[in-house]
């Protein structure tokens, strides 16, 4: 019988990675009987990284934290031995926003679920950078391991980028460090037009005025830290803090599906598949830029690569230069997108089937 690789990113807002593959098997199933299907749930180092760690085997361990705006947040993360996988978007993120603070927004509580992992054994730790609201460079992280950053009265800095304006020394004595290493698809530097505050800070609310105020922050930052991190690769990520890790915890910088798919096994359940299927919610040129499926189709060592998704934008042979076999949209069989929302799971199932059709 054919053996399948099933290997989705989420389909943002409406299913998560798990989910979707899931339906994915299912629909394989039903048009295949006794197919073989090998669930690999994956992310990019943003939403969904943690529960991809915990779908291949990791233990998810729930903490308690600071959230964006300073309220205290139930999230947790994965861990395996003495490693620890953290997702600043499940403490940090934009998604937990009722209202957007872009000058105040903190990276706080995602130092806090590092100490909580540290505190229990973890010498390593993995941090999937994205889906941030705030644009602190990092700064609250580094306070949630212990740093003190202080104004020039010696007073400790309040929370949010705008305050690193204030900033005049940091107190690292107090720091805790561990191994480090940044997952991320975003390889901005930290500031400019490319940078954290100018392309990130719309996002998450700020305006023209809040951009400007926000980059002159996170310059002074840089200039009191005093290294040369500014223009590193990945500076720039969720808003900032590629580059307070970097600088200040001794972080390392990887694209996050690598680290992703080392972490879920993907390259041990690929020998003797017959076909590799994955996708995320919108197949576009998005994609392409280091997403997780452009990631899956680049090591798929010659099995064929099928993409899903709720839409595919991009022409067959755009998808043909970049290892993809085929793309497939629940919009293929489903015009009306309120639909394709709010029915993913039974849609997708659908879909999975005519891929059954045309290459099982």
């Amino acid at each position: 019988m054919p053996r399948v690789v099933i290997a989705p990113d989420k389909f943002k807002g409406t299913l998560p990675a798990e989910e979707v593959a899931d339906a994915i098997a299912a629909g394989l199933r039903r048009a295949v009987p006794g197919v073989e299907t090998l669930e690999c749930p994956i992310a990019d180092g943003g939403d969904g990284t943690v529960a991809a760690a915990v779908a291949a085997g990791f233990e998810f361990v729930p903490a308690e934290a600071t959230g964006p705006t300073g309220e205290r947040v139930r999230t947790g993360y994965a861990r395996k031995d003495d490693t620890a996988i953290v997702e600043l978007a499940a403490v940090s993120g934009l998604s937990m926003m009722t209202e957007l603070a872009p000058l105040t927004a903190t990276t706080l509580g995602v130092g806090e679920v590092i100490a909580h992992a540290l505190d229990n054994g973890c010498t390593k730790v993995v941090l999937g950078l994205g889906g941030s609201a705030s644009t602190d460079g990092g700064a609250g992280l580094v306070q949630g391991l212990g740093a003190r950053l202080l104004d020039a009265e010696g007073r400790e800095l309040p929370l949010g980028g705008k305050a690193l304006l204030d900033l005049a020394t940091i107190d690292l004595s107090g720091l805790r460090k561990a191994e480090i290493v940044l997952a991320s698809d975003v390889d901005n530097p930290l500031l400019g037009e490319h940078g954290a505050a100018a392309v990130y800070g719309p996002q998450k609310g700020a305006t023209p005025e809040d951009i400007e105020l926000l980059d002159r922050a996170l310059a002074h930052f840089a200039e009191v830290v005093g290294t040369q991190f500014a223009d590193a690769p990945g500076a720039g990520a969720a808003g900032g803090t590629g580059f307070g890790a970097l600088a200040l915890l001794g972080a390392t910088f990887r694209s996050g599906i690598d680290v992703v798919l080392e972490l879920t096994g993907f390259a041990e359940k690929l020998p003797g598949a017959d076909l590799v299927i994955t996708g995320e919610g919108s197949f576009d040129e998005q994609t392409l830029r280091g997403k997780g499926p452009a990631g899956i189709a680049a090591r798929a060592a010659g099995t064929p690569v099928v993409a899903v998704a709720g839409r595919v934008t991009l022409d067959r042979e755009t998808l043909r230069q970049h290892g993809f076999s085929a793309g497939y949209g629940l919009t293929d069989i489903e015009p009306d997108v309120q639909r394709c929302m709010t029915e993913t799971a039974a849609l997708l199932e659908q879909l999975a089937a005519r891929v059954a059709e045309d290459w099982l």
